[in-house]
């Protein structure tokens, strides 16, 4: 961590970042809680989640191809700014008093199409803001661990927030919070080699069909997005029905939510911290189907779990498990990655970190208004483990692709 922290570019870049997912993490909770509010619907809960993230399922592999040729810090600036403005004016809806359903789907939406080119925006800025390639599986461990500081405080703030000053005050706190990543963003300076795009001009199809190329030939990278896809298809979508499970199974309120949500963050934390202070790259591969198991078995025994206390332990393996799975996929995918072919392998990592997630909301939510949502996590899960089974056949060919070009590095 000192390797990164040394730059003072990644510096601003880590602080700007926690305070704004703090912030973000309060209006995950809050735009929950208001629309079971609203519905007491799990398949609205779902559609509010997918219209969230379906933009990055449907316009990340030309956001992937836009990022090989732009300007990414600028990007940022742009799509933070954007979101900014987009939650603030979810929350003076919500203290007017004219937020309801449609309005949600609306600005979420909004928000969704903002995210397909912040997320991938985010990962490509990443490796461009260190010193050294050596250095990137440090930065995204780094970069995990705000998230999941963010993903522990968030919550648990809006639980108490929501239940003593209200929802609409969530939002507006977490569009504050967004001038300090902005201002973070406008300080950091990249070196102009670093700055430097292709000016080879390529037709869009054929500029996509040579990133997918390159993963038909190194089908590592694809097994790779192939789980993290189904992992976020099947286990993300927990988040969209935990109101249900804090206000029916455990008979709590927002703080319930709250406290539930800040476990799966604190075991998010406790996984990133694992891997911030895990020196070598190797042995990542074997981490990826290992914590995919422990979510599956994890998230069954939360499904089955009337227990508050239950509920929180097994929500804190979860976040623990996910944290690795996904950090460990990222770090891996980055490595394998050409300089030349990271924006569109990593706008599939959008597509299958957060753009799979809203089909999984979706489906879930439909699911869970037939069928239950305890159910519905139980089948979830089980597909995880089987899942996990499968990928365990493919650490052989990951490692040696590894070694190969981690050897290669000067």
């Amino acid at each position: 961590m000192n390797l990164v922290l040394r730059s003072k570019n990644c510096r601003l870049f880590f602080t700007g970042q926690g305070i704004s997912l703090v912030g973000q993490w309060m209006t995950k909770v809050a735009a929950g809680w208001l629309v079971y509010q609203l519905t007491h619907s799990a398949f609205l809960l779902g559609l509010v989640a997918f219209t969230d993230d379906i933009a990055s399922l449907l316009v990340a592999p030309f956001t992937g191809l836009l990022l090989d040729q732009w300007n990414r810090q600028r990007v940022l600036i742009l799509t933070q700014t954007f979101a900014m403005i987009q939650t603030l004016a979810v929350g003076v809806l919500c203290l007017t008093g004219h937020i309801d359903i449609y309005g949600m789907i609306a600005l979420s939406l909004c928000q969704g199409c903002i995210k397909a080119f912040d997320v991938p925006a985010r990962q490509v800025f990443i490796a461009e803001i260190v010193d050294l390639k050596t250095e990137i599986g440090e930065a995204i461990a780094l970069n995990s661990l705000i998230i999941s500081l963010g993903r522990l405080l968030g919550p648990a703030l809006a639980g108490w927030a929501i239940v003593n000053l209200g929802v609409g005050l969530c939002f507006l706190f977490d569009g504050f919070t967004y001038m300090f990543v902005i201002a973070a963003l406008l300080m950091i300076k990249i070196s102009p080699a670093k700055n430097t795009r292709s000016t080879q001009v390529d037709r869009p199809g054929k500029k996509l069909q040579q990133g997918f190329a390159y993963i038909v030939k190194f089908p590592d990278i694809g097994f790779i997005l192939l789980l993290l896809g189904l992992v976020s298809f099947m286990a993300m979508p927990y988040t969209s029905l935990a109101p249900i499970f804090a206000k029916e199974i455990l008979q709590g309120n927002a703080e319930t939510l709250g406290f539930m949500l800040s476990f799966a963050g604190l075991g998010s934390l406790t996984g990133s911290l694992y891997l911030l202070f895990r020196i070598k790259i190797f042995g990542l591969e074997k981490i990826i189907p290992l914590s995919t198991g422990l979510a599956g078995i994890s998230l069954m025994v939360f499904s089955q779990s009337e227990n508050v206390i239950i509920s929180f332990i097994s929500l804190y393996l979860v976040g623990f498990a996910l944290s690795l799975q996904v950090a460990s996929s990222n770090t891996i995918l980055q490595i394998l990655s050409p300089d030349d072919k990271r924006g569109r392998i990593m706008s599939l990592f959008a597509i299958a970190f957060v753009g799979m997630t809203p089909l999984g909301n979706l489906m879930s939510g439909f699911m869970a208004d037939r069928l239950g949502v305890v159910t519905t996590l139980t089948i979830n899960s089980l597909i995880c483990l089987i899942a996990a089974g499968i990928f365990s056949q493919q650490i052989q060919p990951i490692q040696r692709s590894l070694k190969r070009l981690v050897n290669c590095e000067p």
